[in-house]
């Protein structure tokens, strides 16, 4: 139950930043955080990460709608047996949720993310982007220390 509530936190923070920033900005408007660094940008995408698939709404709701079940359906199942795959499926599942609202009801997802390190301008992306790297990272490091337990045993 805890990582449900987890992905509800994402979920909630996500929406409520991009509420914030569709209504109290025009799109395209900047608000510098850290000059050259980090701004706040208002910016839509039609798309997926990168812009890729500009306006491919139905595959997003097929694909979005798979990921879910499939996501709900290893945290009933394995989620207890490691917090760590629980947390990193409660961050893919809050972000999925998160953009497939935007994706549902405002038929774009919110971004407002802008950031500039190392004179590299990085996509613009939101809380759920970020919920979502930072579980697909979760997951990589659980299974590099699964396999790990693997060899240990095998010897």
């Amino acid at each position: 139950m805890r990582y449900y509530l987890i992905a509800l936190l994402v979920i909630i923070v996500d929406q409520l930043t991009k509420w914030i920033v569709d209504t109290q900005m025009a799109i395209g408007e900047r608000i510098p955080v850290i000059e050259q660094v980090f701004y706040i940008t208002s910016h839509r995408n039609k798309g997926a990460a990168f812009g890729i698939l500009q306006g491919q709404m139905w595959f997003f709701y097929i694909i979005t709608t798979i990921v879910i079940i499939g996501i709900v359906y290893y945290m009933q199942k394995e989620a207890k047996n490691s917090r760590l795959f629980g947390i990193s499926l409660a961050l893919l599942l809050g972000g999925a949720i998160g953009n497939f609202i935007d994706r549902l009801f405002r038929g774009e997802v919110v971004d407002f993310v802008d950031t500039y390190i190392f004179g590299y301008n990085f996509a613009i992306f939101n809380v759920a982007d970020a919920a979502l790297c930072v579980g697909v990272g979760l997951l990589f490091v659980k299974m590099i220390n699964d396999e790990r337990k693997l060899k240990k045993e095998s010897k």
